[in-house]
């Protein structure tokens, strides 16, 4: 007796197995929770947050600057003149408003 030449149904089932477990390991190294995709969002994400913290790290100079600038140890007549103006709303007796 012969043996027929077609594949065993065994073998069908180990390679559509092989091919399903191919395609779902290519699919998570894209697309999983640590895939090429999610790999570029934390690196859009990481530039962003450094944008935003160079951001505030400047605004806290300036703020210090602006707190150095108000203390009792060094006084910046043109910034407590403005400061006065802006907040108390005082002006000088030589000056005139127009509305």
């Amino acid at each position: 007796m012969t043996r027929s030449s077609r594949p065993g149904f065994g073998t069908a089932i180990y390679f559509f197995a092989a091919f399903a477990l191919s395609i779902y390991f290519t699919f998570a190294a894209v697309q999983g929770d640590f895939g090429l995709f999610r790999r570029a969002e934390i690196a859009a994400e990481t530039r962003d947050t450094a944008q935003d913290l160079e951001r505030l790290r400047m605004e806290v100079a300036r703020m210090e600057n602006l707190t150095l600038r108000l203390s009792d140890t060094y006084l910046d007549l043109d910034l407590l003149d403005e400061q006065a103006r802006s907040v108390l709303g005082l002006l000088r007796a030589d000056e005139i408003v127009i509305r």
